[in-house]
Order: C-alpha cells, then sequence, then structure tokens
C-alpha cells in the first residue's frame, strides 16, 4: 500500500495533536453519542491493540497495555478533538476472565459494529508471528456480515524474519482476497521499533480526507 509524502506528512499531523482518553463503555447503553469519524482495532488477546495505539499516537501511556490476556474489558475511546476517536476494543479469544465476563465482551463487540453509524474502518490486528487464526475466521464473517469495511494490520512484524514475513503476507492477502468488506491491502506493523506506524497513520489520513469529499466527488 503506497502513500505520497504528502500522505505521510498528513498523517504525521493527524496524530501530533494531543491525544488523550475519552471515555469507556461496558455496555451498549453506555456507549459516548456518536460524532465525528470512529476507528476500531480490534484482534485476539494480547495481539498488541494498545501498544499500537501508543505508537499511533506517541504517547506510551495512553493505552494500557498488559502480558495478560484479557485486560481490556471494555470498550476504550480516545480523542484528540471532535473529528477522529479510536477506539480500543476486547481482545477475542482466551482470556484470563470468568466465560461469563468474555461472553458479554463479545456481545458488547458485536452491537457495537452491528450499530455505529460513524465507525468508519476497523483494523483487525493479527499477530505476525501466527497469521489468522480459526477465532479470527469468526470475526472475519462477522465484519463481512455486518457490512463494517476493515483492514488486516499485521503486529510484531520485528519478531518475524523478513522469508517468514513475507508467506504470512501473501497468505493472509489470499484469506482476504474474497471477503467482501476487507481492503485488499496489507499493513504490517511494529510498535516496537516504529516499522510502519507513519504508513497507518497515513492509511487513517487518507481515510478521513475521502470521507471529506462530497459524495459525486468521490474516488471509485
Amino acid at each position: 500500500m503506497a502513500f505520497t509524502p504528502n500522505e505521510i506528512e498528513a498523517g504525521r499531523k493527524l496524530f501530533a495533536a494531543e491525544w488523550d482518553f475519552a471515555t469507556a463503555a461496558s455496555s451498549l447503553a453506555s456507549l459516548p453519542p456518536m460524532g465525528g469519524v470512529e476507528i476500531a482495532f480490534a484482534g485476539r488477546s494480547n495481539v498488541g491493540k494498545s501498544s499500537l495505539i501508543n505508537a499511533l499516537t506517541g504517547r506510551n501511556g495512553l493505552a494500557r497495555t498488559s502480558h495478560t490476556p484479557g485486560r481490556t474489558q471494555e470498550l476504550i475511546f480516545f480523542a484528540a478533538d471532535a473529528s477522529l476517536v479510536l477506539t480500543d476494543m476486547p481482545g477475542y479469544g482466551y482470556a484470563q476472565a470468568p466465560k461469563t465476563k468474555v461472553a458479554a465482551w463479545t456481545s458488547l463487540i458485536l452491537d457495537y459494529l452491528r450499530g455505529r453509524a460513524n465507525l468508519a474502518r476497523v483494523y483487525l490486528l493479527i499477530d505476525a508471528r501466527h497469521g489468522i487464526k480459526p477465532n479470527d475466521d469468526e470475526v472475519l464473517r462477522t465484519l463481512d456480515e455486518a457490512a463494517v469495511s476493515y483492514q488486516i494490520a499485521l503486529t510484531k512484524a520485528d519478531q518475524v524474519k523478513p522469508t517468514e514475513l513475507a508467506h504470512v503476507i501473501a497468505t493472509t492477502q489470499a484469506t482476504i482476497r474474497e471477503r467482501p468488506a476487507a481492503f485488499p491491502d496489507v499493513l504490517v506493523t511494529s510498535a516496537r521499533d516504529g516499522f510502519g506506524i507513519p504508513e497507518l497513520r497515513a492509511a487513517i489520513a487518507r481515510l478521513l480526507a475521502e470521507r471529506a469529499l462530497p459524495r459525486h466527488r468521490r474516488p471509485s
């Protein structure tokens, strides 16, 4: 996925603002009013959602990180202004929590995905060391059924050898090729060394710019 220098700079400026915690929601009723554009980050427990959000915003302590799967138990919203909101979603899959609690998180995630009209895109994070797993497939199906635009972003790319990473990228692209709601390009990132972070920022800035265009001028 190629970006122009201007798009890279637009992404840098977008995330150079002072990002802060906005609110948290543990139920559909406690979701904040819809306003601006929301970008959500989903993925298996411990895939690195919070670390990626911290890398994007340049604030190491903005989103809580933990080596304990299932630490994020609510939808966490971050904002710099009213135009863009980042949502850190509870991880799915294994979590050190009661099954009833995990079921409640899952229900909240599905309700959010299906009913959030201002949700512009979900970045589905996949650990580059493992690729897409069966419980990722379930989420892919849910996103397709909800007609929510999503894009795969591989995380922890610094921990994978180049040849193995190339294989994971190719396999991931083949998996999503026929998915109706999937964006075709796969992003590759590392929150640890910053690889791919400028490109992810640029992708979000491009998305905002496209949504701001009048309908008759939007690219096909």
